[in-house]
């Protein structure tokens, strides 16, 4: 018979990827999905910037959870998770300056995604280690595999490409396909998302 504690733990890691999916279902972090999305690789990178805050931020909040003071809370959340945003930025600067630049200030906002602050408070600041470090690895995974998946649909659309690799010739390289200017801009991640969260409620309905 399986432990209680290990499905409450498997059960605290799938939420993250489906039924509490940061964006599709808790709308959180829509500035860096709509903004880094045009290709996959900046969104890649963000994603797995946000993993690496996520786990590390919930495993400091988690070991002082019973010394945080109510007053205080947020501000400690908000000096923990700025401590580990400024290593990754750090990082990407240091190791990957293109991606860097490409990201621009995206990677330092992420002080302020609602998803870490959340997890901060509505997870590690109740549970344990382990319970902690799955539901961030859960929720980060959630949050990067919506990202790859839109960006691959626009990076797709609107070069025929996914990682630079072409999919679709197009017509400049004697190919039939036609590039969608619209979706490597702004205009593109509003729709493609509104489509996504579309076919997610239609999914929930048929399984309700």
């Amino acid at each position: 018979m399986a432990n209680t504690n290990d499905i409450s733990v498997s059960k605290t890691f799938i939420a993250g990827l489906w039924q509490e999916n940061p964006v599709l279902r808790l709308l959180l972090g829509m500035c860096p999905t709509l903004a880094v999305t045009a290709a996959v690789k900046p969104a890649l990178t963000m994603g797995c910037s946000v993993i690496f805050v996520l786990i590390c931020s919930n495993i400091v909040v988690s070991l002082m959870r019973n010394l945080l003071k109510p007053h205080l809370r947020i501000l400690m959340f908000t000096l923990t998770i700025a401590t580990f945003v400024t290593i990754a930025d750090l990082f990407l600067k240091a190791y990957v300056p293109n991606m860097s630049e490409t990201l621009g200030p995206y990677v330092p906002l992420i002080i302020v995604n609602c998803i870490i602050i959340c997890r901060a408070e509505a997870c590690a600041s109740q549970n344990g280690l382990v319970v902690s470090i799955i539901d961030a690895l859960g929720m980060g995974l959630g949050f990067t595999a919506t990202l790859c998946v839109l960006a691959g649909i626009r990076e797709l659309l609107a070069t025929g490409k996914v990682f630079e690799i072409t999919v679709l010739s197009p017509v400049s390289q004697d190919g039939w396909f036609t590039p969608w200017a619209a979706m490597g801009m702004p205009v593109g991640a509003f729709v493609t998302l509104g489509l996504l969260l579309g076919l997610v409620n239609l999914i929930t309905k048929k399984q309700a």
